[in-house]
């Protein structure tokens, strides 16, 4: 209960200050709890994946959080603008409170300049209905990291608006709830659309990079700025953990990214969206037989107040992992052999939700166990991947309606073939596996309060468990008030 009072005690000290603030242009706090309770010891996915890391994975439990977070518009302009927020969540039987966010951004129009602990997912996918992205979803508590990025695409000169861009370039903390510690994230995305009317195109890469950071029983990982340089630029180097008898190093630190492109239709009705994303681990993942890939079609409706706001369709296969190249050789994604942790931040998968790691495996079978990542190294080493199902194939459907003027509603189910790794055998034959979610949310007649009620699924030959959650929220949006 101490950490209760503590949480508490932050929580009033926020409401006071915001309340007193003289320039809150936008400022908007959210207030609640969510209740959620399964049949079996831990949730179903769609009911704790994709939140940020705000729900936890047991049985039953009481998520209270205060969410602030302000905006101002420093010119006339309004070419400069400021942001800042803070989210706090108290979870496991108000054992743990959790700093969710924290963050300060300063932008010029869409360049912006970021620092601290804040939401973001990555991709073009849609991020209300979407299974998740392969590159950065919404899995996992935010890795605090300083970014500069152009939040939206902007013209490049002389193309007369045909041709625009965005990107960002960031470098993160990675912390210690790792195999390797300390170590940092480089981060990077670049983006290309083409056209201005209705139809667009669009293609881009994203870059990851755990590189750095230490362990006491394993050699000295440079991470010197040269070293940061040949991370950035995936260039082949030595970093203190290839072996003398190696004839070629390997690239510095644990890299992985996404090639994604797509097609943008829309007119005053109607956006319509197909996105393909494609995985690579190392180099040899950009080649034309590469087939894995999320694929998706989204459907947004543009109208006022609509029935039907969304639709999402994905198709994911992740099942060949290069298999034109010789097993020894080929990829495991989300998985490395130096950094054991692998894409994974606080125990939850950083990309698609629908990969399996240890954490979640315990939870389905009694013969995985997670890793003690402060274990010697010996105890770790040679017991295989932390990410234990990466070769998936499977369909996911999505929608966000309305039903009336005060209840929203989002649906999601999705079917999925998990193959497992190509040396586990725990997935053979490949298991079938099923997640759904009914989510609705009410608007209350009383100014600010809303109700959420859910119901998540899991049915096959992975897990068959039933979850519910009810939540309560009070929202003030100053600008509202005014």
């Amino acid at each position: 209960m101490k950490r209760a009072g503590i949480f508490w005690t932050i929580s009033f000290f926020l409401l006071t200050t915001v309340a007193k603030a003289q320039f809150a242009d936008s400022l908007d706090v959210r207030v609640g709890t969510n209740a959620t309770l399964a049949t079996r010891d831990y949730q179903p996915l769609w009911l704790v994946s994709n939140r940020f890391g705000t729900i936890s994975d047991r049985k039953s439990d009481l998520s209270t959080f205060i969410r602030v977070n302000n905006h101002h518009v420093l010119d006339a302009a309004e070419n400069f603008h400021l942001r800042y927020g803070l989210s706090l969540y108290n979870n496991n039987r108000f054992g743990d409170v959790l700093l969710q966010e924290g963050y300060i951004k300063a932008a010029y129009k869409k360049l912006e300049l970021r620092a601290g602990r804040y939401e973001e997912i990555i991709g073009e996918m849609d991020k209300d209905l979407s299974s998740g992205s392969l590159g950065l979803s919404g899995n996992a508590m935010p890795i605090p990291k300083i970014s500069i990025a152009l939040t939206d695409y902007v013209n490049i000169p002389f193309t007369n608006g045909w041709v625009q861009f965005k990107g960002q370039f960031s470098h993160g903390w990675m912390g210690n709830r790792q195999y390797i510690k300390n170590a940092f994230l480089h981060e990077k995305t670049f983006y290309l659309r083409v056209g201005k009317n209705r139809l667009k195109l669009f293609g881009g890469v994203q870059h990851y990079a755990v590189w750095g950071g230490n362990r006491s029983d394993l050699l000295k990982i440079k991470t010197d700025f040269s070293d940061y340089l040949n991370v950035v630029f995936a260039k082949e180097a030595d970093d203190g953990t290839v072996n003398s008898d190696e004839v070629l190093p390997n690239r510095p630190g644990d890299h992985r990214g996404v090639v994604e492109g797509g097609i943008d239709w829309e007119n005053d009705d109607m956006h319509l969206r197909l996105f393909n994303q494609t995985p690579f681990e190392t180099g040899q993942g950009i080649d034309f037989r590469n087939i894995d890939r999320l694929l998706g079609f989204v459907y947004t409706n543009k109208k006022e107040n609509p029935v039907l706001e969304k639709v999402t369709a994905e198709f994911i296969h992740t099942k060949q992992m290069n298999d034109f190249y010789h097993i020894q050789y080929r990829e495991s994604y989300y998985n490395n052999g130096i950094y054991l942790t692998g894409w994974e931040y606080h125990d939850r998968i950083l990309g698609t939700p629908l990969f399996i790691n240890r954490q979640r495996g315990s939870k389905y079978f009694e013969e995985i166990k997670p890793f003690d990542w402060d274990a010697p190294k010996d105890s770790i080493s040679g017991r295989g991947w932390n990410i234990i199902n990466n070769r998936v194939t499977g369909l996911h459907l999505g929608a966000l309606y309305n039903i009336g003027a005060s209840v929203s509603a989002r649906t999601l189910l999705t079917y999925t073939k998990n193959h497992g790794t190509y040396h586990s055998g725990m997935f053979s034959p490949a298991r079938t596996q099923w997640y759904a979610l009914q989510q609705v949310n009410y608007r209350t007649p009383v100014k600010g309060l809303s109700l959420t009620g859910g119901v998540g699924l899991d049915w096959g030959d992975i897990s068959d468990n039933a979850g519910f959650m009810l939540g309560v929220q009070w929202q003030f949006n100053r600008r509202e008030a005014d």
